[in-house]
């Protein structure tokens, strides 16, 4: 399937008044809230299907989904909920933003299932792993516990680095702050200087890289976040323009042109996700699918990149990665 026919029809899915949906047949309504856009979103949404097949569920055939794209505009959540409740639909996902998660949370009762790349418990939005309580449930995938990982690996290539940037998203703040807080602490035990700077939007972003030319930093660390993901083309270009080695959460940005990435899947993310949303379909209350925490993370590095940047690869690290972009 071409991208702009899958774009093409995700916009007239999401365009379907719920009214004619119920007229058509009786099936369930489940709505997914994504951080970043549409563009970026073909291969997660079919991650999310997949997982509601394993439950059962086919979009189309005996469910409708709602899909909202959030474009890094966190602030318009609540209109979104306040909409999908009028919607009355069965459960609401949100894959992967911890930002959607808290605001989906506090503005619905509805069942929602959450992946969120902190700890949830001390997000407040569950009480405990294994019995999460009320409406809600999800996946951890850890990304923002992962910066102290991400920063010894951009040491490591780049040991020359003394200074080093960290890009976050202020309307994504419980995000930004775990992550900030990992990495602080890992960059006073690897004596490097950190230095924060902040971006919601495009043209923020482009604001961001000249700060970071400004403050002569030597390396730049991305934080995870949904927005971020979606203008990974613009990051990965700008990084090599600015000749500033960088480390993301995600695959997709080495993918794109980035320097190198460690994380885990958001497809198997997604997947989970649609798993539980099928299985609170098919009757299993949210309190008794206890928060699932991703295992498996993957270090993935574009050598044509490091070349771009003049960086040699140690062979040491080399060795350890999982995926090699040539």
């Amino acid at each position: 399937m071409r991208r702009r026919d899958f774009i093409a029809g995700l916009c007239s899915s999401a365009a379907i008044p719920l009214s004619v949906h119920a007229q058509q047949s009786a099936m369930p309504v489940v709505a997914m809230i994504s951080a970043g856009s549409i563009e970026a979103a073909a291969y997660r949404v079919t991650a999310f299907r997949q997982g509601l097949n394993e439950a059962g569920y086919v979009e189309g055939r005996n469910l409708a989904v709602e899909y909202r794209w959030v474009e890094g505009r966190y602030d318009l959540i609540p209109e979104m909920v306040a909409d999908l409740n009028r919607r009355r639909v069965a459960v609401i996902a949100t894959p992967a933003s911890t930002a959607a998660g808290l605001a989906v949370k506090a503005a619905t009762t509805v069942p929602i299932v959450f992946g969120v790349g902190t700890d949830p418990v001390k997000l407040g939005l569950v009480a405990s792993l294994s019995r999460p309580g009320g409406n809600i449930t999800g996946v951890n995938f850890f990304t923002a516990d992962l910066g102290a990982k991400r920063l010894g690996l951009l040491k490591e290539l780049v040991p020359r680095a003394s200074r080093v940037a960290v890009l976050s998203n202020p309307a994504n703040a419980a995000n930004a702050e775990a992550t900030l807080q990992s990495v602080r602490a890992a960059g006073k035990d690897m004596g490097l200087s950190i230095h924060t700077i902040a971006a919601s939007t495009r043209r923020e972003i482009d604001t961001a890289f000249a700060e970071a030319v400004r403050d002569r930093s030597d390396a730049l660390l991305v934080s995870g976040d949904g927005f971020f993901a979606s203008r990974r083309q613009q990051l990965a270009l700008l990084a090599v323009r600015h000749s500033i080695p960088a480390i993301y959460s995600l695959r997709e940005y080495p993918e794109a042109g980035g320097l190198m990435s460690y994380g885990t899947s958001l497809f198997e993310v997604h997947r989970q996700v649609g798993n539980y949303v099928g299985q609170i379909l098919n009757g299993i209350k949210p309190i008794d699918l206890p928060v699932l925490q991703s295992a498996k993370f993957e270090f993935v590095l574009n050598t044509q990149a490091a070349s771009l940047l003049d960086l040699e690869v140690p062979p040491t690290l080399l060795a350890r990665t999982d995926v090699v972009i040539e």
